[in-house]
């Protein structure tokens, strides 16, 4: 059976209030889409969960979508900092935002263990830092090996992770390349997972370059064909990141008011990104689209008889 969507169908199914919610990918495929639409379904109570939460979830939180950031950064990269959600963990404004920090490697290994149904996650990375003493859920064990002490951290398992990706086929068996994240490890240690990707394709499209599929379509629930879904950020490929939208956002984020009219305008005001593409205008999107072709090559599996 097809697991082909839409994001409006994918998201009221499988993203429920209260749930843990991890839109990973980093700095590149990261489905912007995917959180526009939890915020115009009003989705309340959420925690969300990646390692480097930037403007998707500036917005959700602007939103009110979360009640938690799990994460091991935050910021708005190149530019500086993430204003909704300064407002609510300084000032509480319009309600307090409770944070649960690690380290980059903190949260890989939180979801490696998460994936790999592991109680606990071990690294040495927190001994030079005052991150144990903000998060007691970093805590240091003495290795059943020896004397040494290292520290753990607990698995991470999200309700559902959504990831964005190049191509997929209606079974969701998807492909992805360029910058990797913790995709891979945050849809395996998932309950459910929605893959939104810029093109469906055939089976045997998936089949003859098996190497490339980063997730078997056992693991997927819904499969969304969103073509430019992760804008600003970008796809490999298929479009560059939009940098002009990270300085912007830098500006419309400093007031609780400009960010509201720019949810209204941009996300509430629009049925889906099928629309907001066609807002931006075809010369933005244009000047995004790569200007010429860099093929990676191909090689033959041969074939037995």
């Amino acid at each position: 059976m097809s697991k082909v969507t839409s994001m409006r169908d994918a998201v009221a199914a499988f993203v429920h209030d209260g749930d843990v919610v991890a839109i990973e990918g980093f700095t590149h495929l990261i489905c912007f889409a995917a959180g526009h639409e939890i915020i115009r379904q009003r989705k309340r109570d959420l925690t969300l969960a990646r390692l480097t939460p930037d403007l998707i979830y500036d917005q959700m939180v602007a939103a009110g979508t979360a009640r938690k950031l799990v994460f091991s950064w935050l910021g708005n990269p190149g530019v500086g900092g993430l204003h909704a959600i300064r407002r609510r963990v300084e000032d509480a404004d319009p309600a307090p935002l409770e944070l649960e920090e690690y380290s980059h490697f903190g949260m890989v290994g939180r979801y490696t263990a998460g994936a790999s149904n592991l109680p606990f996650f071990p690294l040495r990375s927190y001994f030079e830092t005052d991150l144990p003493k903000a998060n007691p859920l970093i805590r240091p064990i003495r290795s059943p090996f020896g004397e040494e002490t290292v520290y753990a951290v607990p698995p991470l398992k999200p309700d559902v992770t959504i990831v964005h990706a190049q191509r997929a086929d209606a079974d969701g068996n998807t492909q992805m390349w360029g910058l990797l994240g913790c995709q891979k490890e945050a849809a395996f240690a998932a309950d459910r997972v929605i893959v939104v990707v810029e093109e469906l394709v055939e089976e045997s499209v998936i089949r003859a370059d098996p190497n490339r599929t980063v997730f078997p379509g056992l693991i997927v629930d819904a499969v969304v064909v969103e073509p430019f879904g992760a804008h600003p950020s970008y796809v490999q490929g298929a479009y560059d990141r939009d940098n002009r939208f990270y300085r912007d956002w830098d500006a419309i984020a400093r007031e609780a008011s400009t960010t509201q009219a720019w949810l209204d305008e941009w996300v509430y005001g629009v049925t889906g990104r099928a629309e907001y593409v066609e807002k931006l205008g075809a010369e933005r999107v244009a000047g995004l689209r790569p200007s010429g072709e860099a093929p990676s090559g191909s090689v033959d599996y041969g074939v037995y008889k």
